[in-house]
């Protein structure tokens, strides 16, 4: 059985997901949150910024914000997947201003599984809000304390630039950017540029600004725009497309998804 839930708890303000018998593969992309992720059923290959691992049931998934990752299934087998969405914002009354960066995208069969199962079932099920804020506490400081470290903000010279390169493309994502474009940005001809931003970034310019449109996108369809709008507003040529690009990346529709908070508001 194929199956995909998705739910919003807004006494957390965290979305939840639960994929049942999944086969589809998902593309190099990335989030702008942190994503939990809990794998029940079936082995996959999994890469992360450039970095290969093999996923079995009991592993925990432990990506930052802006983490590239892709994962495909092994022989056909099957996903059966949880896991929880978390904003940046989350993290502050734990770390204050300083964002944690888990120091590995995957943690083998930890015991932290049991206590991330047990918060994701009192998710789906809009559980004692009591309880839920406890669990994710307990939680939250468990993956702190075993997995994480103070992000650093230095950068080097190269980061800078791909970080300048970053910044134009979070910022224009609704507009038509090319190669050339970027490149008089920074000084550097194209396959410069292509080469250091994939070397820092372990994905490229284009599959980076179309990851970032399905993030502002996200936000549009969480705040009920149609898909029309929400497509035109963030760059993409038709609905087609979006939608297509939607599914690939969420492993959801765009209605899917947007559903979903329409439900939350009717409550």
């Amino acid at each position: 059985m194929n199956q995909k839930i998705i739910c919003y708890d807004k006494d957390l303000g965290i979305e939840a997901y639960s994929f049942t018998g999944v086969s589809q593969n998902f593309p190099n992309h990335f989030h702008d949150y942190y994503v939990i992720g809990l794998i029940e059923e079936g082995k996959r290959n999994l890469v992360v910024n450039s970095q290969e691992y093999k996923l079995v049931p009991g592993d925990l998934l432990t990506f930052n914000p802006y983490d590239n990752h892709s994962c495909e299934g092994i022989e056909g087998e099957r996903l059966t997947y949880l896991c929880i969405n978390l904003k940046k914002e989350i993290f502050q009354p734990f770390t204050g201003a300083d964002l944690p960066k888990f120091l590995a995208p995957m943690q083998a069969q930890t015991k932290v599984a049991e206590d991330f199962r047990q918060l994701h079932q009192l998710l789906m099920n809009d559980g004692d809000v009591e309880e839920k804020e406890t669990l994710f506490i307990l939680l939250i400081e468990e993956l702190l304390q075993q997995y994480t470290q103070t992000a650093q903000s230095i950068l080097t010279d190269e980061q800078g630039t791909i970080a300048e390169v970053c910044s134009y493309l979070e910022t224009h994502y609704d507009q038509k950017i090319t190669l050339e474009q970027l490149c008089k940005i920074v000084h550097l001809n194209k396959h410069s540029l292509v080469r250091l931003f994939t070397r820092e970034k372990g994905i490229t310019p284009y599959r980076y600004l179309e990851t970032f449109r399905i993030v502002k996108a996200k936000e549009l369809l969480e705040q009920g725009y149609s898909l029309t709008e929400t497509a035109d507003r963030t760059g993409f040529y038709d609905q087609s497309h979006f939608t297509n690009y939607f599914s690939r990346f969420i492993g959801l529709t765009p209605n899917q998804y947007r559903t979903i908070f329409e439900k939350r508001k009717e409550v």
